[in-house]
C-alpha cells in the first residue's frame, strides 16, 4: 500500500464486476482494492492479473455506509497517495483517458496544486429493457447528452459555499419520482488525494471544503466523469419502475462510444489548462 494510485471498487451486486476490474487496470491503477462478499467468484483474478494488482477485502457494500467507512479506514493509511472510488458497473473518464494513463492525468491535477477532481456521475443505460432486463447493455449503451444543471451549495448556516455545486441530470432528474431525494444529486467526489484526518461523508463530499469545489481560484480545473449503470440497475429492481417505466431513452438520448472525447464535446467534462 506504499504506492499507487489505488481504485477501491464495491461490489453491490453480481453486474460487471470483470470489466470494472478491467477497465481500472488498463488505465493505470497500481492496485485495485475490490470490497465484496466473500461468495463473489471473480476472486482470484484471472489469468494474466497479477494477483498483487487486485486485492479481494469481504465486506458488504450494499449495505448503507458501508463504502464511506471503508474509505475513511483507508485515508490515514494511505495519506498522500491518490484513490478512485467506484462501484462495479462504473467506469472512470477523465480529458484523454483515451491516450493518457491515470498517473498522467494525476500528474497534471498535483501541478495544479489540486488534491481532489470534481465528478460527474452520468447515468448508462440499455435502449432495450427487454433485452437487458436489468438496465445494463454496455455494447449498445446510451447516456443523456443534455438536460444537466447545477444549483449553489450552501452550508448549514445559508451562506453560500465558494465553487461549489450541487449537480442533477440524467436518470435520477427524470425518474425522480422514484428516487429519494437526498440520491439525486450526480456530482461526487471520486477521485483525491488521501491526508491524515481527511474524511469522505456519505454524500461522496470530504471534510475539506475546498476538495470539494469544480475548479481553482485563477482558472478552471480539469474534470472527470463516472459512466455509471447503477440509476438503471436501482430503477429497473423497484417494483413501480419496472411496470412504469418502458423505456429510459428519450429524444436527448445518444449511443455512447466509451470515449472520452465524446463528454468532452457535450461538455461533460473539462479539461481546464490541460493541452
Amino acid at each position: 500500500m506504499r504506492r499507487g494510485p489505488f481504485c477501491l471498487i464495491f461490489v453491490e451486486d453480481d453486474v460487471e464486476i470483470d470489466s470494472t476490474i478491467a477497465r481500472a487496470l488498463n488505465q493505470g491503477f497500481a492496485r485495485v482494492l475490490v470490497f465484496a462478499p466473500q461468495e463473489w467468484p471473480g476472486y482470484p483474478p484471472q489469468a494474466g492479473v497479477p494477483r498483487d494488482q487486485v486485492c479481494h477485502i469481504i465486506a458488504h457494500p450494499a449495505t448503507p455506509g458501508v463504502a464511506v467507512a471503508a474509505v475513511n479506514a483507508l485515508m490515514d493509511a494511505v495519506a498522500g497517495q491518490w484513490m478512485c472510488c467506484l462501484f462495479n458497473a462504473e467506469y472512470l473518464f477523465f480529458p484523454f483517458s483515451d491516450t493518457r494513463c491515470i498517473a498522467d492525468f494525476i500528474d497534471f491535477q498535483e501541478n495544479e496544486r489540486r488534491g481532489a477532481v470534481f465528478t460527474t456521475v452520468v447515468d448508462l443505460y440499455a435502449p432495450d429493457l427487454h433485452a437487458a432486463p436489468n438496465g445494463v447493455d454496455l455494447g449498445a449503451a446510451y447516456f443523456d447528452r443534455a438536460a444537466y444543471f447545477g444549483h449553489q451549495r450552501f452550508d448549514q448556516s445559508g451562506t453560500p459555499l465558494e465553487r461549489q455545486i450541487d449537480l442533477y441530470g440524467g436518470l435520477r432528474w427524470r425518474f425522480e419520482d422514484f428516487v429519494p431525494f437526498e440520491q439525486r444529486r450526480i456530482d461526487r467526489i471520486a477521485v483525491f488525494k488521501a491526508q491524515r484526518g481527511l474524511r469522505l461523508r456519505p454524500d461522496f463530499t470530504l471534510s475539506d471544503p475546498e476538495r470539494n469545489t469544480f475548479q481553482c481560484k485563477w482558472h478552471h480545473s480539469a474534470t472527470a466523469a463516472i459512466g455509471s449503470f447503477r440509476a438503471a440497475k436501482a430503477l429497473r429492481s423497484l417494483p413501480d419502475a419496472r411496470v412504469q417505466v418502458s423505456s429510459f431513452v428519450w429524444p436527448q438520448s445518444e449511443r455512447f462510444d466509451w470515449h472520452a472525447q465524446q463528454l468532452l464535446d457535450h461538455g461533460i467534462i473539462e479539461p481546464g489548462q490541460w493541452f
